[in-house]
Order: structure tokens, then C-alpha cells, then sequence
């Protein structure tokens, strides 16, 4: 993760870094969030996968440890960032590609939070898992609304879209709701009996119906753009991965939402719940493999034209994790082996994408290429003043 110290550069106090900052914190931007939730939903989804194999349980908790380590990091470093630097965070906010990765942070939140009740609390204990994944999760789905309204509303009255600019990243604010909705059923069981816990699932239910139908909105928004303007430039290729994300994570939270449902709400109620698992979730995985072979074969388009590693590889993980959990949702609710096959591979895929983009993450920032500042334009050439 990026570090608060590095050593100043000869134009610092052009590019107004305070001494002592560098620019590894002023162009530090929400899009690092990205890597918290790519490395989390590794142990997220990998303790939903029907494996029982010795050893993994460790693996997860690592994972976990590792994640929870690179949230505390990035919140400290991005609070440097607003604290010493807030003319480059407001720029940032009032950037229409950068503003949307706000998102992030709530699915940071959420994604960790999540697996210290799924895997952390093999290590914290039950009751310390429970108290710190309501703290997290409370905080990632205020974060995530105060997004999921916030960065729409910039871009009605602040942004200046241009047609034909329509990017997958918009949907990162809308999908952070639904994150919420999928992880909330965990705490469903640890909530007083009665009304708290009925409140708390149909709460989940609100925050599904609210990402999915803003997802329904920009989804063909994106589809539109690139059939209308073919596709995305090289290195924004990968966020098309990211359309998988609301897929997934909606199939992932039907499913999480029937299992927490049976004792907290009517029989006739929970029957529906677990009938809308399957037939929602069912339809919706088949679009999400449709849509992972196009966005698979525009990114091997993108890579034999030239497609360097940039921050955006971390949009192969988390989305593929969300359909990890979808599908090992659709393994529990119709006993189908084939979706058991399917989160095994998927989530080998998860696995490989998250230790390339790690990997070349890492590389990036001992050699302080990812974090510093963006080229400046060349000054044209001055003419000779004439008489």
C-alpha cells in the first residue's frame, strides 16, 4: 500500500506538494479502495466454496489479515491526503471519471467487514467479529448511499458529461448499496428476535431494489456507448469487468437474504424469498456469463493492441469474487453441482487475477510509478518576437 513518506521531488512546489508529502499522497486517489476489495473478496468468497480442503481456512484468514491491514493503511494515507492536499481531493470529487471510485471506499468497508465475520473471527472471536462487522458495515452502507446519491447529483450539476463518455465506472457508487444488501443478512442471526431482525433483512431487501433499478438506469448507458462508439480506450478496457459486479453481488445478496429469512419473517414469506433466489439469480448468472465472454474478449483485443498494466486491472477481481458468491448461493439453494463447479472456477480465476494485479501493483509503487504525478503537456515552442 502507498506510503506517507517519500522524498520530495525537484518540482514539488510547482505541483504544491507540502515537504515532506510527496506525491505519493497528493495523487493518491479513491481508485486504491479497489485494491482493499479485490484482496478481501478473495477470503469473502472463498469460505462460501463447497471445498472442504485442508489448509484453506488458514489461507482465508491470511487473506483477510492482509485486507483489513491494507484498509487501515489506505484510510490513514487518504485522510493525509485530504488533510494536507484538499485542493487535489476537491478536484478530484469534481472529476467526472475519478469522482465515482468514492464508491469504493463503502465496498472496502463492507468487503472487510464482511470477512471478519465469515473468516476473522476464527482469530477475534464470535462476539469481536460481530461488533466489528457492524461497525463496518453500518459505516460502508452510510458511505455507500451518501455515493450511490451523492455522485449522480454531481453529475447532474457539476460534471460536464459529453455524449458518448458513458463508462462502466459509474455503476461503482450505484452497486455499493447492494454490497450492503448481501453482507447484512450475516448480522440478521445477531440481532434481537422480532422486529429488529425483520427490520434488518427487509432493510437489506430496500438497499437491492435500490442499486439494482439505478443499475438498470446507466447499465444501457454503457451497452449504448460501446455500440455506438466502439470500444473503450486501452486502458479503461478492464472496468468493463466491473458490469459484473451489480450481476453478481445481486445474485450473491438473494441468496444471502433467503437463508437469513426462515424465523424472521412468515413461512409463505420465506418460501417466496427462497423461490426469488433461484428464480432471479438463475437468469441473472446466465447474463453475467453472456457478458464475461464480451468484456474476456475485448480485453484480449485490448491486450494484443498494446494494453498496459494500469490501476484498473483490480476491476478483475472484485466483480469475478461477487459471482464467485453468486454462484456458491445458487449451489445452496438448488442443490445443482454445476454452480459448484462454476465458483470453483471462477474463483481460480479471482485467484490468479488478484496475485497478477497485486504483483504488478507492488512493483508499481517501489519503483513510484503508480503514484506519480500525471505528465504535464509540452509547451509549444515560443515564436520570435517580430517588430
Amino acid at each position: 500500500m502507498p506510503t506517507l513518506a517519500h522524498a520530495p521531488s525537484k518540482n514539488s512546489a510547482a505541483s504544491g506538494n507540502a515537504p515532506g508529502t510527496g506525491p505519493s499522497v497528493r495523487h493518491l486517489g479513491p481508485n486504491w479502495y479497489a485494491a482493499v476489495m479485490g484482496t478481501a473478496i478473495v477470503a469473502n468468497a472463498g469460505a462460501t466454496l463447497p471445498l472442504t480442503a485442508p489448509g484453506l481456512r488458514v489461507a482465508y484468514r491470511a487473506v483477510w489479515a492482509l485486507s483489513a491491514l491494507m484498509l487501515l493503511a489506505l484510510l490513514a494515507a487518504r485522510t493525509v491526503h485530504w488533510v494536507r492536499h484538499r485542493d487535489q481531493a476537491r478536484r478530484q470529487l469534481l472529476e467526472p471519471t475519478v469522482a465515482p471510485f468514492y464508491g469504493c471506499l463503502a465496498m472496502a468497508l463492507l468487503a472487510v467487514g464482511g470477512g471478519t465475520l465469515a473468516v476473522g473471527k476464527d482469530v477475534l472471536g464470535e462476539p469481536a467479529a460481530v461488533a466489528a462487522d457492524a461497525v463496518l458495515w453500518t459505516a460502508g452502507t452510510l458511505v455507500g448511499l451518501a455515493a450511490a446519491a451523492g455522485i449522480p447529483y454531481l453529475m447532474v450539476v457539476r460534471h460536464r458529461i459529453t455524449e458518448g463518455s458513458a463508462s462502466p465506472v459509474w455503476l461503482l457508487p450505484l452497486v455499493a448499496p447492494m454490497v450492503s444488501a448481501a453482507l447484512g443478512p450475516a448480522l440478521v442471526p445477531h440481532l434481537p428476535p422480532g422486529q429488529a431482525q425483520e427490520a434488518m433483512l427487509l432493510a437489506c431487501y430496500a438497499l437491492f431494489g435500490m442499486s439494482l433499478l439505478m443499475t438498470l438506469i446507466v447499465l444501457p448507458l454503457v451497452v449504448s456507448r460501446l455500440f455506438h462508439h466502439g470500444p473503450l480506450p486501452l486502458a479503461l478496457t478492464p472496468t468493463l469487468f466491473l458490469v459484473l459486479g451489480p450481476l453478481g453481488q445481486s445474485t450473491t445478496a438473494v441468496n444471502n437474504l433467503a437463508d437469513a429469512a426462515p424465523g424472521v419473517v412468515t413461512p409463505s414469506y420465506a418460501h417466496a424469498m427462497g423461490a426469488f433466489a433461484v428464480l432471479y439469480g438463475v437468469p441473472v448468472m446466465g447474463f453475467a456469463l453472456l457478458w464475461l465472454a464480451l468484456a474476456a474478449a475485448l480485453v484480449v483485443r485490448a491486450a494484443r493492441h498494446g494494453m498496459g498494466f494500469a490501476m484498473t486491472w483490480w476491476g478483475f477481481t472484485f466483480p469475478i469474487g461477487t459471482c464467485v458468491t453468486g454462484a456458491a448461493g445458487l449451489t445452496r439453494h438448488t442443490g445443482l453441482a454445476a454452480f459448484g463447479w462454476l465458483s470453483v472456477a471462477l474463483y481460480a480465476f479471482l485467484v490468479a487475477a488478484v496475485a497478477v494485479a497485486g504483483t504488478r501493483t507492488a512493483h508499481g509503487l517501489l519503483r513510484g510509478t503508480l503514484l506519480a504525478p500525471p505528465p504535464q503537456p509540452a509547451e509549444p515552442p515560443r515564436q520570435p518576437a517580430t517588430a
